[in-house]
């Protein structure tokens, strides 16, 4: 009909005759998980990538797949096969379904009674989508919105998602809008034939969503069906690729993999030239380093003396610490203050001038410096980050994180106990900076520093301070600093170290 033709020119772009249409479906799919257990091994899916430009963001913006196509045509599970093949550390699975309008209350009680529309392109928030889509394809965290198909409902709670090299993001009308095709490098059209979609959305809605057969069948044929008609089968001839059969094309799912890595190989040229940035410059003027005097450095020779006893090693790393909080306490703002002394006579006085004093320790070596930190900062407010190198990348990944509330005022004591190429460091700055703390509130403590891991940092973060006791000149093939401190996690508490370890993440060893 003409009006369905005017609803398609509004929503798609202007494709050439040459391509003739095809028949095509998707489904829908549930909230994201943090990590995708396979038979053979655990992938994660909430880590970020470290390497970044001069201007602290990625140096190449994610790679984002679409996956459209009707309802219940297995893009959940097309996404999760993909995922599992690329084997990158990476990825985001981003679902239309979080972003479903909220409803009135005349909607509501449309929906109660099966007789609201959620298959047509006016029922989903592309406001949000493109905003969230264009944040995550920069590397920045985002807010995703929870809803809850049993009541129709946006949850009050709202999840959060980091930036990644592959996003994929799926949904019914994930090809319905001019803006969101732009933002996606690849689309893949999932085709399973229509039989078997509404037999899996019926076994779908009556287990998962509590809804009863009449229901789902008035729906299906009130709405589902006529919307993929009209609006979703229609932009299978905007896809690059279309796979039939779903997730039974194997074939299919090997060749967009193929695809994928070919573009993530430009990711690691960019990798590598940024870890080589600044190697011959001098030391940047953000750093400052705990003066050298005859104490310090005696207590250096004693933690970096491979026959050193783990309970001197503990006594004076713990020594060292407390002189490195002290040092970088001496850097935060202060303002003039008067007091008066118990004599009755005024003081000229400073006094911190910031709101408050947060510090966060990178799990596990981080955490030994929080001691130190709480003896000279009262009442002050911690937080954790977790951040483990992939045995096979040799990258650091994000796998947890546990922040103070409010933090965005706060000065921020980031501790790390050493450093090599700063990838771990750079990471946690970024996961800083998108909880909106501002760069130049950013102390990152470490007791040993590669210069390495300093021009990194300083290189992605020109305005973060950077703060040790010591900075040592090489870093190895293996990414060892040299002459280095040893694995200090493994040696502080006692354990051994693997026989990959690298200073940056002695978190291997948890």
């Amino acid at each position: 009909s003409s009006s369905s033709a005017e609803s398609l020119d509004r929503l798609y772009p202007a494709v050439g005759s040459s391509k003739p249409p095809r028949k095509r479906t998707t489904s829908q799919c549930k909230s994201e998980p943090p990590l995708l257990r396979t038979s053979k091994r655990t992938i994660y899916t909430a880590g970020r990538p470290p390497w970044y430009n001069e201007h602290g963001t990625q140096s190449k913006e994610a790679f984002v797949i679409g996956l459209g196509g009707g309802s219940a045509s297995g893009k959940t599970t097309v996404a999760t096969m993909i995922i599992e093949a690329l084997d990158v550390p990476w990825v985001v699975l981003l679902s239309m379904d979080s972003f479903y309008k909220v409803l009135t209350k005349q909607q509501q009680e449309q929906a109660a009674s099966n007789d609201f529309n959620f298959d047509h392109p006016d029922a989903f928030d592309f406001d949000l989508i493109i905003a969230t889509l264009k944040k995550l394809k920069q590397g920045k965290s985002v807010k995703i919105p929870i809803y809850d198909f049993t009541t129709h409902s946006r949850k009050k709670e709202w999840k959060t998602l980091y930036g990644a090299n592959v996003i994929i993001f799926e949904g019914i009308m994930a090809f319905a809008d001019k803006e969101l095709l732009k933002l996606l490098d690849l689309k893949i059209f999932v085709d399973t034939d229509s039989d078997i979609r509404l037999v899996r959305r019926l076994r779908r809605d009556i287990s998962e969503r509590g809804r009863d057969i009449e229901g789902v069948i008035k729906q299906y044929n009130k709405f589902v069906k006529p919307a993929f008609d009209q609006y979703i089968q229609p932009t299978m001839r905007l896809a690059d690729i279309v796979v039939p059969r779903g997730s039974g094309n194997t074939v299919a799912i090997d060749l967009i993999v193929q695809h994928v890595h070919s573009q993530l190989e430009e990711v690691r040229a960019a990798r590598a030239a940024l870890a080589s940035a600044h190697q011959c410059h001098p030391l940047p003027q953000t750093l400052s380093v705990l003066k050298s005097t005859p104490q310090v450095r005696g207590m250096h020779t004693i933690i970096r003396n491979k026959e050193t006893s783990r309970d001197e090693f503990i006594f004076y790393s713990k020594r060292l610490m407390r002189l490195l909080i002290e040092h970088a306490l001496s850097l935060l703002p202060f303002q003039s203050c008067t007091v008066q002394t118990p004599q009755g006579h005024d003081y000229e006085g400073r006094t911190y001038s910031g709101k408050q004093i947060t510090g966060v320790s990178i799990l596990r070596a981080g955490e030994t410096m929080e001691p130190a930190l709480r003896a000279v900062c009262k009442d002050v407010r911690i937080g954790t980050i977790l951040i483990q190198t992939n045995c096979n990348t040799g990258e650091p990944e994000l796998h947890y994180l546990r922040l103070p509330k409010d933090i965005s005022e706060d000065h921020v004591i980031l501790m790390d106990c050493t450093v090599s190429t700063g990838a771990a460091a750079m990471m946690a700055v970024r996961v800083l900076l998108d909880h909106d703390v501002p760069e130049d509130k950013i102390f990152l403590l470490s007791l040993l520093m590669a210069e390495m891991g300093v021009h990194s940092v300083a290189y992605a973060f020109p305005r973060v301070k950077i703060i040790t006791t010591a900075v040592d000149k090489k870093v190895n093939d293996l990414f060892r600093i040299i002459p280095g401190i040893g694995n200090f996690g493994d040696r502080y508490f006692g354990t051994d170290a693997p026989p990959d370890w690298s200073d940056d993440e002695d978190a291997l060893s948890t």
